[in-house]
């Protein structure tokens, strides 16, 4: 299993961009997919996440400005961005949650990364 982030790069405050992250592999299920990032000297928090069931839960301080979807049948998991922020500078990680055929226990993946540059 592998994931995959993109849609990283250098945008002026109020800008808009899109993440993707695109999971390869064959897997049982997918239970949930989440966008994390880690700015430099803080430690990584989770941004956004959307469940199996269709459940999201947002960050506060990205609620109202970003939102996850999620495309089931390409196995991708968007993060749209709106009304960026120099505070949302960071490189932004997708992480999912998986199963596997006859394994009762779920396993955890992470993508390598994608940096997002808010700056004028």
């Amino acid at each position: 299993v592998q994931l995959q982030a993109s849609g990283g790069g250098l945008v002026q405050p109020g800008g808009s961009l899109r993440l993707s992250c695109a999971l390869s592999g064959s897997v049982s299920s997918i239970v949930a997919v989440a966008w994390h990032r880690q700015a430099p000297g803080k430690q990584r928090e989770l941004v956004a996440s959307i469940g199996e069931s269709g459940s999201i839960h947002y960050s506060e301080s990205v609620k109202s400005r970003f939102t996850i979807s999620r495309d089931n049948a390409k196995n991708t998991v968007d993060l749209q961005m709106n009304s960026l922020k120099p505070e949302d500078t960071a490189v932004y990680y997708c992480s999912a949650v998986v199963r596997f055929t006859l394994q009762p226990t779920p396993h955890v993946y992470w993508g390598p990364g994608t940096q997002v540059t808010v700056s004028s």
